[in-house]
């Protein structure tokens, strides 16, 4: 359990309580002086050389379990067999940037509490801005995956660099087009990568098995020291 720890904007974590949410699974809430982040974590058990953690946000309303039929949660039980740990994170004020940065952001410290130096973060939709944002502003993230981005919010992509972003797109989405990941891609500096995915709506369900073969591999390979 954390001393007080401040974060930037005031927000103060308190507290944290944990339990058991499953089979390598916590429970846990992250209690500040303005309301809870609950997440669900998985940590790296029975890895000695931990290669870091992965932080994975929703989009505009929040959640645990991410698009295509509940990525988040299978991709983090694959990385946990490759030393990865997870934490699905809920916002405490869903649609609102400013804030679910600083939910973000405090995952970061809950990693760094758990003694996991390097961190990879993902969002979905909303929550791409929210990795662009948050990733841009922490030295201890050292990848950015953002899918389905809206552009909104993505002005500090250039700063990422020289730590890789990876945008992923559907070539159908109907909620945001396309467009959106190759903008922050042209603005954006390197390394960077932009891949879509053809026939794949907002919700990247069409690809859901390819996606996460992809994201199991692309991750450990970017957490190497």
């Amino acid at each position: 359990m954390p001393g007080k720890s401040t974060l930037s904007e005031g927000l103060v974590w308190e507290n944290t309580r944990r339990g058991i949410a499953g089979d390598e699974v916590e429970s846990l809430t992250l209690q500040t002086n303005r309301g809870d982040v609950t997440c669900c974590y998985h940590p790296a058990l029975g890895h000695t050389n931990i290669l870091g953690g992965t932080i994975w946000v929703g989009g505009a309303g929040g959640g645990l379990d991410g698009p295509a039929r509940g990525l988040y949660p299978e991709a983090c039980r694959r990385l946990q067999k490759k030393g990865v740990a997870g934490l699905r994170l809920h916002y405490r004020f869903p649609n609102d940037l400013a804030e679910c940065v600083l939910d973000t952001l405090l995952g970061v410290e809950f990693f760094k509490q758990e003694k996991v130096g390097r961190i990879t973060l993902v969002g979905h939709s909303f929550g791409g801005a929210v990795v662009i944002t948050a990733g841009a502003l922490s030295d201890a993230v050292k990848a950015v995956i953002a899918m389905s981005t809206q552009t909104y919010g993505t002005d500090l992509a250039p700063r990422i660099s020289p730590r890789p972003l990876l945008l992923i797109h559907g070539t159908v989405d109907e909620v945001l087009p396309d467009l959106c990941s190759r903008r922050v891609f042209a603005e954006a500096k390197p390394p960077k990568e932009l891949k879509l995915y053809d026939g794949a709506h907002h919700g990247l369900d069409e690809v859901r098995e390819e996606l996460l073969d992809f994201l199991v591999d692309w991750i450990p390979g970017h957490l190497q020291p």
